[in-house]
């Protein structure tokens, strides 16, 4: 009796091992499909599984979409959706545009928005001028603009020349410039 109970007990404890591995499969296999994994079997999900599952994906897809991300199927959208997505499409691209970044279409904006854009392209390039910087075009100035930048620069090198910097360009100093750095030292 002793041995039977014994056996009944390592049965049972048995069955509920395989159940619980056999949950936890299941388990793992519907979190695989949830997350788009490969592991994924989409047989071994019931109905109400699968409906979760295909919900799931459509707002991972939805979600790519909308950050501008891959992948992104907007076949898959419903109407409304690609109309939201495609605004916001638009806003990114006008965002792009007016910091600058390498990914915007300037063949997708409005007048208003084009010209906003050049406003900020010019002010950008007016900033990286005034700081000596490399991306600075000068051609893309007014002559007011250069003129002033040109007063600012040439001070700038004669302070450098004149505190003994590294930058400093004796050959766009004047005359003047020249005698009084030499006369101070």
């Amino acid at each position: 009796m002793r041995k039977s109970l014994w056996t009944v007990a390592v049965c049972l404890s048995f069955c509920q091992i395989l159940a619980f591995a056999q949950s936890s499969d299941h388990e793992r296999n519907i979190s695989a499909c949830m997350n788009g994994w490969g592991s994924c079997d989409r047989s071994k999900l019931t109905p109400q599984e699968a409906h979760a599952v295909a919900v799931a994906e459509h707002q991972c897809n939805l979600s790519n979409c909308e950050d501008g991300v891959e992948p992104c199927d907007s076949s898959n959208l419903t109407q409304r959706e690609a109309r939201e997505v495609a605004v916001m499409a638009h806003e990114r691209n006008v965002s792009d545009c007016m910091n600058g970044r390498e990914r915007c279409d300037h063949s997708k904006l409005t007048l208003q928005e084009a010209s906003a854009v050049a406003g900020a392209e010019h002010q950008r390039n007016l900033s990286e001028c005034k700081t000596g910087g490399e991306a600075c075009d000068y051609s893309r100035l007014s002559k007011r603009e250069a003129s002033t930048l040109a007063v600012a620069e040439h001070q700038r090198n004669y302070t450098a020349c004149a505190k003994g910097y590294g930058y400093c360009d004796r050959s766009r100093l004047t005359p003047s410039e020249v005698g009084a750095l030499s006369a101070g030292r």
